[in-house]
């Protein structure tokens, strides 16, 4: 994604947690398999409720998978 955007750690997360699969966690978050690829990917930017629903999956706070703006920039050029 080009300029300022929404960026994500899903496919680190699903790594740490035993190498989750991207199955598990659509099941976990209750949408299809296709739908986290996208969202992983960058193609498509999650609703605030998927976004939560994708961050509860994991155990974590919506922060720490998402972020938006320039520091976004910086963690993904790293």
């Amino acid at each position: 994604m080009a300029g300022h955007g929404v960026r994500n750690r899903i496919r680190r997360l699903r790594f740490d947690a035993g190498e989750l699969t991207q199955q598990a966690l659509a099941a976990k978050a209750g949408v299809t398999r296709q739908t986290i690829i996208a969202v992983e990917s960058g193609k498509y930017c999650p609703s605030l409720e998927l976004a939560f629903r994708i961050a509860a999956a994991f155990g974590v706070r919506v922060d720490e998978v998402f972020s938006y703006g320039p520091e976004a920039e910086k963690e993904s050029e790293s």
